[in-house]
């Protein structure tokens, strides 16, 4: 009983560790964001603010464009999102439900997929792209943020389905439902989680994505919200209690959805590898 209890503390403790080491630069970002730049500078790690600089969220929020870039990023994240989810659950319940010969191709194909760094193809979807006139477009960012996510949600899609019986499907069938109704009305209630999982974590991975669309963006009306960061940087050189403000503010949808869903997320990807 006493390692057992030994064992559970240094357990305990070093995850209370990682959590500190986790959290503290969002708290430091955070602390100094509500200070004036001229407070940011001393031996001090952290600073409580007398007198919190609200403002500077304000004049990030203005001067850094956060709600054109705001709606740009909501704009391909979403529509990155709802193909790539519609698309890896077709694949998915494919492989795991229907017979056909290219099926193990198929696999090893997405299996594949999760080995490539998105930034590898870099240089050759930019000479494609410009070659089809889609450099400066919204859909330079979307095809690829969908094609770079589609492995990792056909996997999760396929560990879920893999515990849903067949019987349902079935008897769906045998009262007269066509496939299409049992597909939507039947299936995808049922995998919820995995739907959850793979909307969350693909709007987080292309969220905060910033080299291709740094690269394919030119024009600032089309740019998404990780690069207000750069541009407010540059603006604000000097000003770096604004800078935080504005990183905080970047920051701050990705954490929120992260705090509600994390246990959704959990159980989305825990049930894809404990069945996929």
């Amino acid at each position: 009983m006493r390692s057992r209890f030994a064992g559970t503390s240094v357990l305990y403790l070093f995850l209370v560790i990682l959590a500190i080491l986790q959290l503290f630069p969002l708290l430091w970002v955070f602390d100094y964001s509500l200070l004036k730049s001229g407070d940011l500078f001393g031996p001090e790690l952290l600073k409580l603010p007398l007198v919190p600089q609200w403002g500077n969220y304000v004049r990030a929020w203005v001067d850094g464009k956060i709600p054109r870039y705001f709606m740009n990023s909501v704009i391909v994240v979403a529509s990155s999102v709802a193909v790539s989810a519609l698309i890896s659950f077709c694949l998915a319940y494919s492989i795991t439900r229907m017979k056909w010969k290219l099926r193990p191709v198929a696999v090893a194909t997405v299996t594949m997929g999760m080995v490539v760094p998105i930034h590898t193809t870099l240089l050759p979807n930019f000479l494609w792209f410009n070659y089809f006139g889609l450099i400066n477009t919204h859909m330079a960012l979307i095809i690829p943020y969908v094609a770079f996510t589609l492995s990792f949600n056909t996997l999760v899609f396929m560990g879920q389905l893999r515990t849903l019986p067949r019987s349902m499907e079935e008897s769906a069938f045998m009262d007269g439902a066509s496939w299409p109704r049992i597909f939507w009305s039947v299936v995808a209630p049922m995998t919820g989680p995995a739907i959850v999982t793979v909307c969350l974590m693909t709007f987080l991975n292309n969220w905060n994505e910033f080299i291709m669309a740094y690269t394919y963006l030119s024009s600032d009306e089309l740019r998404t919200l990780p690069f207000s960061i750069i541009k407010f940087q540059g603006a604000y050189r000097s000003d770096y209690a604004i800078q935080f403000a504005c990183m905080t503010l970047v920051a701050a949808v990705p954490l929120v959805l992260y705090f509600f869903f994390s246990k959704r997320i959990l159980a989305g990807v825990t049930a894809g590898a404990l069945k996929g």
